[in-house]
């Protein structure tokens, strides 16, 4: 019998746990696509089509295999293609499975609010328009995201289904902000502390927008951009909810949580985020960068697993 309920307690946590990470994602991907659109306006033809092997990159897509890429298949692979899992609608559709199968862990709220979006995605993918407006697509996904992450907080019991979730969504948003910053950097076109001329600055502009900390950032720095500054900003941020720092905090937090209300020990997992936490709160970005960036994105990242749809893997190692 109690064999049973932990196998029972190990699929419910998968469930939460994977649903969260789909999610997350889906509303980054939004929030790329949507800023490379942007972009795209107010660039010339040659930079657009240079940042999208980049994208894919921080992404974790694979370009299409005759290697044909422009904007509308672009889009398209990232929003509407279901043979891709990291699509939106896949992401979308596998959070949305990932809930069903545990319905009765979650509010009826968080299920109206999650099959809602997945609707708006699917009727979006099967109207003869398509994207006839997708900023508005996109903006619609993220808001989606972000009411289902409220409805959550207000009308779920904070116990140990709901640390699942927060695990699932900063282990994600960790991950993608950490992979952005490092596909980024690795295309620098100038040094780390000059402001960069007008194509650059879009770029940077475009990084700080894909992480929703452009205007955080110019609050605390101006809107002067400089390359050493974002890096700070979005690395080791304390406040700001998508900063690297941030999220291996609330990392750190739910594994503890979890720990103390399941009584069980979770040393690994929870040492190797409080070592990743100290690193960040007592590093400088100066010396980060200085030895070398891209180790130190494959630090941020770990071994983290991509989400494949309707994943199933066993987290039992953190329970």
């Amino acid at each position: 019998m109690n064999q049973h309920r932990e196998t029972m307690l190990s699929r419910v946590a998968d469930s939460l746990y994977w649903m969260s990470r789909y999610l997350e994602r889906a509303e980054h991907t939004a929030r790329l696509i949507d800023v490379d659109l942007q972009l795209r306006l107010e660039q010339s033809p040659d930079a657009g089509s240079q940042r999208w092997p980049g994208l894919l990159e921080a992404l974790q897509v694979s370009a299409p295999e005759d290697g044909a890429i422009d904007a509308e298949i672009l889009t398209h692979l990232l929003t509407l293609d279901r043979t891709n899992p990291s699509s939106i609608i896949s992401c979308v559709a596998a959070a949305r499975e990932n809930l069903r199968q545990v319905r009765e862990q979650c509010s009826s709220d968080m299920w109206e609010r999650l099959n809602r979006l997945f609707l708006h995605v699917k009727s979006t993918a099967s109207s003869d328009a398509g994207l006839s407006d997708s900023h508005e697509f996109f903006r619609s996904v993220q808001e989606g995201a972000h009411l289902f992450q409220g409805v959550t907080d207000s009308t779920m019991a904070h116990g140990e289904g709901w640390h699942y979730i927060q695990l699932g969504r900063f282990v994600e948003r960790t991950d993608s902000v950490a992979r952005l910053i490092g596909a980024h950097f690795r295309r620098l076109p100038n040094t780390l502390d000059q402001a960069g001329e007008a194509e650059a600055y879009l770029e940077w502009v475009g990084l700080l927008k894909s992480c929703a900390a452009f205007q955080a950032y110019c609050k605390a720095h101006t809107a002067e951009l400089r390359p050493l500054r974002v890096a700070e900003f979005l690395l080791l941020n304390p406040g700001f909810p998508h900063s690297v720092l941030f999220s291996v905090e609330r990392v750190h937090t739910a594994l503890c949580a979890i720990g103390e209300l399941t009584e069980r020990k979770a040393e690994g997992p929870v040492r190797i985020a409080g070592r990743l936490r100290a690193t960040l709160s007592f590093g400088q970005i100066d010396e980060i960068m200085a030895s070398g960036a891209n180790a130190f994105w494959i630090a941020s990242v770990g071994n983290a697993p991509k989400p494949t749809p309707l994943s199933t893997r066993s987290i039992s190692t953190i329970r």
